[in-house]
């Protein structure tokens, strides 16, 4: 019921669904480009829609009755922002102690227009040993989901140069609030 609602509501919006959830057992997934509040509803109705069992970060003050019991059926995990640099690890150990984990983020970290993105999702499929799959929301030609499979390389400039090779021809609801795809922050991946 709830997944013919969704596909409905993918339809009504006008959105073309794209790709199926992948026969590996863990991945990371990105969905970029994130400019807008939007964005995350779209992305929890296709996941809806797809049946995708993506777990995802999500401010620990949300989680209020009732809305933290909806968002932990849709996969929301709460984080504390305010305990920088745990965010990465406990997704590693997410990874690590389940057979089957998928954990979703957008890399941009934000839907305002960065230097660049953040490099945890990195971190965490790296630390993890898993692949990425790189999701889009694609507002100009309305279609959106999940996209071609990125084996990390361990050189971070070639992989960031296949995800704006990727990414190129994606807008976001507000074309002028993308990052660029370079990462800015300090931390290095996890090795």
């Amino acid at each position: 019921m709830l997944r013919s609602l969704a596909r409905l509501i993918l339809r009504v919006g006008g959105w073309t669904a794209v790709g199926e959830m992948p026969d590996t057992p863990k991945a990371v997934f990105i969905a970029a480009p994130h400019t807008s509040n939007w964005d995350g509803f779209w992305a929890m109705v296709y996941k809806v829609a797809i049946r995708a069992d993506i777990h995802f970060f999500a401010k620990h003050s949300l989680f209020w009755f009732p809305l933290g019991n909806l968002l932990r059926a849709l996969g929301g995990i709460g984080l504390d922002r305010s305990r920088a640099g745990s965010a990465v690890q406990q997704a590693i150990d997410m990874f690590n102690t389940e057979d089957s984990f998928y954990f979703g983020l957008a890399p941009e970290g934000t839907r305002t227009k960065k230097p660049g993105w953040k490099s945890g999702f990195y971190r965490i499929a790296e630390g993890a040993g898993v692949p990425v799959y790189l999701g889009f929301l694609d507002y100009k030609h309305k279609r959106l989901g999940i996209g071609r499979r990125l084996d990390l390389t361990g050189d971070q400039e070639a992989d960031l140069a296949v995800c704006r090779e990727y990414y190129a021809d994606f807008e976001g609801r507000w074309p002028d609030k993308t990052s660029p795809i370079l990462f800015v922050d300090k931390e290095r991946p996890h090795r």
